[in-house]
């Protein structure tokens, strides 16, 4: 059965409107305060200035010839192709009018790939027509407060907002009112299998759940556990205790002297250390020996993790 079109309410999608607001005929206070949506007693999304939000025809974009990036990894494509035709576009991208039913990518070439990858024919963009990258990232930040996002759509907001804009996860739990490790963990949503992030998307598992999800490393698994979650009721905790033991998928049992299970006590640690460090951190304890892995995303990062570890390494402050 073919899923129902949600229109452009995903991910900064949500947060940005798609056209001027409907205030006509309202007394001026309700028109100020965002028409009809405040005859309805509901937030609304802000209008932004030199920006809004529209379906574009993948085949009207053309890319920046300024573009630096020219290599795209064909594996990464095909994985968010698959995503985008489960999940759809959570990440719009960022254009600029240049004629009549013409634009031009300013942000986000991978995604604009990907969805011609995937066969879609329209998808959302922040048509722009302002270079005030500032502006704009303020805007979207202040409309989080204004929207209530599913758990996806705000994974992909912040990591849009990191990405494209040029936003810091300190920033974004200040300006939002959430925690670091909050900012972290809901992004990690995003490296979940689409088949799973479809469920987080329709509401059939919880933010909670999809966290516990991200305690299991073989996506095969992580999809068999999500099928279990939905048709036993499992709760958090009980998901969480599953994957403490150790879920594997059952295509592929587990080898005489294989990985043992990880234990919990094992798991607390890697999880108080995600949130230390800001980012996924695993603890492995084999018969001999352990090993800790901490993941990051670019130089950058790892930088940002090591300052974190030991001040005294900051490249600030080395000879």
């Amino acid at each position: 059965m073919p899923q129902p079109k949600r229109g452009l309410g995903k991910g900064l999608g949500a947060l940005i409107p798609s056209g001027p607001p409907p205030t006509a005929g309202l007394p001026a206070g309700l028109a100020a305060l965002g028409g009809e949506a405040a005859v309805r007693g509901e937030a609304a999304a802000a209008p932004i200035e030199g920006a809004y939000l529209e379906e574009v025809r993948v085949g009207a974009i053309t890319p920046n010839p300024r573009q630096p990036r020219q290599n795209f990894d064909e594996d990464t494509l095909a994985e968010l192709a698959a995503s985008i035709t489960a999940v759809g576009l959570l990440q719009p991208v960022v254009v600029r009018k240049l004629a009549a039913g013409r634009y031009e990518l300013i942000m986000g070439e991978r995604r604009w790939r990907a969805s011609q990858l995937a066969g879609v024919d329209v998808i959302p963009a922040i048509v722009r027509d302002t270079s005030d990258d500032d502006m704009l990232r303020d805007a979207l930040i202040e409309n989080l407060h204004r929207e209530q996002l599913n758990p996806l759509e705000e994974a992909a907001a912040y990591q849009q907002l990191l990405d494209d804009f040029a936003a810091t996860h300190e920033e974004l739990a200040r300006r939002v009112g959430r925690s670091r490790p909050h900012i972290s963990n809901t992004i990690r949503l995003l490296n979940l299998p689409p088949a799973v992030q479809k469920r987080v998307a329709a509401g059939v598992l919880s933010a909670g759940h999809a966290r516990a999800l991200l305690g299991v490393d073989d996506p095969a698994a992580q999809e068999q556990l999500a099928h279990r979650i939905v048709a036993e009721g499992l709760s958090v905790r009980a998901v969480e205790e599953l994957v403490a033991l150790g879920v594997r998928p059952a295509r592929a049992p587990r080898a005489p002297g294989g990985k043992a299970p990880v234990a919990p006590g094992l798991k607390d640690l890697a999880d108080r250390l995600s949130d230390v460090f800001d980012t996924r951190v695993k603890v492995e304890l084999g018969q001999r020996k352990g090993k800790i892995v901490v993941e990051f995303a670019s130089i950058d990062d790892l930088e940002r993790i090591v300052r974190a570890m030991s001040p005294e390494l900051s490249p600030a402050r080395r000879d």
